[in-house]
């Protein structure tokens, strides 16, 4: 299972720290990895919120303010953690056919 939140793709980061010992000499202290808050929720299969659709009566690994997002009742997230990972790139390989077929025939 992946550390990384199913809506908006939100991952770890590693944080480098320095302690300053005199002017301007600093020892390195070595570097951390941050995780996201996250947790499995399920998503309520009457949504309403287009970013959510997809996850609609599924249980996922979603990050606190995705959640969040969900419980207030607004649909955007920011677009720039949108642009790291479409939805569409999370569809299975046979999901995304069915997609396209649908698309031809209309």
């Amino acid at each position: 299972m992946s550390k990384t939140c199913t809506i908006c793709n939100k991952g770890s980061k590693l944080f480098g720290t320095r302690k300053k010992l005199r002017a301007g000499k600093y020892n390195p202290t070595g570097k951390k990895r941050k995780y996201p808050n996250l947790q499995k929720f399920q998503v309520p299969e009457d949504t309403k919120h287009k970013n959510y659709k997809l996850f609609a009566g599924k249980k996922i690994l979603a990050c606190a303010k995705c959640i969040k997002t969900l419980a207030k009742g607004k649909s955007k997230i920011q677009n720039s953690r949108l642009k790291r990972a479409p939805f569409s790139a999370i569809l299975a390989p046979s999901e995304k056919l069915a997609q396209q077929n649908q698309a031809t025939k209309s």
